[in-house]
């Protein structure tokens, strides 16, 4: 890292938030990270999805574990690989962008991961809102009349005491979120198994034969049906890795403010094996015990606490379901925006006015979820957008740790001097962005197969595609596109 020389700052491309972190701001350790991953593990969906797969998947649960094992170690590694040059310059993702795509053209990437953020940030927002409108109603016994946009009165004053809690959250600075993340992150793993304590106190002893018949796996459903039970497996990988892909491209966002390396790798190792094997653990016991109680399977957590119409049940669930969500919503979907807007305008925004426009429009899109969003197949969009941000996952890593052998020029990331040794060509690196087109259109047509051709539209086809395979197909292809153009004089 050159520190050397004054820097040359551009107020296009720097402010305070931008900046490297000092020294002495980098205190988070193993545990922060550790929080990180169980905030982003503990949330309604991640609930619904991990007892999803031990139902839906049709494997033996020990092969379902092995899947998700193994995701977690996947995770891991690449994570590791992202944050290591976050920790050791103290910079967030889209500054890091900016060595291999150019100081200008890592607003594209930037601002297609905050994209995807915003959107899921309103979604998330609406989620958290019902685990505070299922507490009002339990309280109250009202659970109100439908007002506008499909939500009764009680959801809309829900839906707006999470969206201030969360912007009074962010205001008051990183190290507040960090104190939540730490706070919700055990928090909501005690309120857990006391939950699954009662679930099974209720159940009796008919929730370990309940637990045994998933456990023993059954028919295969909900995009399963067709598979063998290697392709299963696959497809629980693959959809795990494609649950965490979101972070583990803007990880430095978090690993800049990590004080060494080994304690990023010691919270990533804890965080992501260590949370996935017990949160699923937890919700293969729970799930067991609502299909003993109720006689079938509950998806939604909230749906499944109401059912059991217990105020005491009501009140503890509802806050580790609005800590869980509000802690998601602020790991994966309100910090890389918040960076990503304000590496766009840095003379104009910064964290905490980029992190106002997230909010906004956040506000938006999930006071529209309801009526509007879903029926409207947003869904594709969005997964599209990941399956075009993917490639730069393998492009940044490439670049970095190959191409660049981990020398980067920490002043250059600053300045918008065509001298400088990030400028390329106008400030971006028409290598990295060919490498994205072509790599963004092969991983795109995994998600949509009709716009390739060759026979790749037939393979893609059959493949199924989907977050996970489009995911890992992207990264790695703009990895390799990358290196072989680069590569060339």
């Amino acid at each position: 890292m050159n520190t050397g020389r004054n820097m040359s700052r551009s107020k296009s491309l720097y402010n305070a938030d931008l900046a490297p972190t000092p020294t002495n701001k980098k205190n988070w350790g193993w545990f922060e990270i550790f929080n990180v991953w169980a905030n982003d593990v503990q949330s309604l969906f991640g609930y619904t999805l991990a007892a999803s797969l031990f139902i839906a998947s049709g494997l033996n649960g020990w092969a379902v574990f092995a899947a998700l094992i193994l995701a977690g170690f996947f995770i891991m590694w690449l994570v590791n690989l992202s944050g290591k040059p976050s920790v050791k310059h103290g910079i967030p993702y889209p500054v890091f962008a900016r060595v291999s795509m150019g100081v200008f053209g890592a607003n594209f990437p930037a601002m297609a991961r905050g994209l995807v953020a915003m959107f899921w940030y309103g979604a998330q927002t609406y989620a958290a809102s019902t685990a505070v409108a299922l507490l009002i109603t339990a309280i109250t016994g009202n659970p109100g009349t439908e007002m506008f946009l499909g939500m009764t009165g009680v959801m809309w004053v829900s839906f707006i005491f999470v969206s201030g809690f969360q912007v009074y959250l962010f205001w008051q600075g990183i190290d507040l979120v960090r104190r939540f993340l730490n706070f919700a992150g055990p928090a909501v793993y005690v309120v857990m198994v006391l939950l699954m304590i009662v679930i099974w106190f209720k159940a009796g002893g008919s929730l370990l034969s309940e637990v045994g018949e998933i456990f023993s796996g059954g028919a295969r459903s909900g995009g399963f049906e067709g598979l063998g039970s290697f392709g299963a497996f696959l497809a629980v990988f693959s959809i795990m890795v494609g649950y965490f892909a979101a972070v583990v491209i803007n990880f430095g966002d978090f690993a800049r403010f990590v004080k060494n390396e080994d304690e990023m790798k010691k919270g990533n190792l804890w965080g992501l094996v260590g949370n996935v094997v017990f949160f699923s653990f937890i919700t293969l016991m729970i799930t067991g015990g609502t299909i003993a109680i109720f006689g079938e399977y509950v998806a939604s957590p909230t749906d499944m606490v109401a059912k059991v119409d217990n105020i005491v049940l009501t009140v503890v669930a509802a806050f580790a379901f609005f800590a869980a969500t509000v802690g998601i919503n602020m790991v994966a979907n309100f910090i890389p925006p918040a960076y990503d807007l304000a590496n766009l305008m840095p003379s104009k925004i910064n964290f905490r006015i980029g992190g106002l426009i997230t909010a906004a429009f956040g506000f938006v899109i999930g006071g529209m979820w309801v009526a509007v969003i879903t029926q409207m197949g947003m869904f594709p969009f969005v997964n599209t957008l990941g399956a075009i941000l993917a490639p730069v996952f393998g492009i940044m890593i490439t670049d970095y740790y190959i191409i660049k052998k981990q020398r980067l020029d920490v002043d250059d990331l600053f300045s918008d001097s065509p001298n400088g040794k990030y400028h390329y060509n106008g400030g971006f690196n028409g290598k990295g962005m060919l490498a994205w087109v072509l790599s963004g259109y092969i991983a795109v047509g995994t998600v949509w197969p009709n716009i390739l051709f060759l026979g790749m539209d037939d393979f893609f086809a059959n493949l199924g595609g989907g977050g996970g395979y489009a995911w890992i197909i992207g990264a790695s292809l703009g990895a390799v596109i990358h290196l072989a153009i680069s590569s060339k004089k």
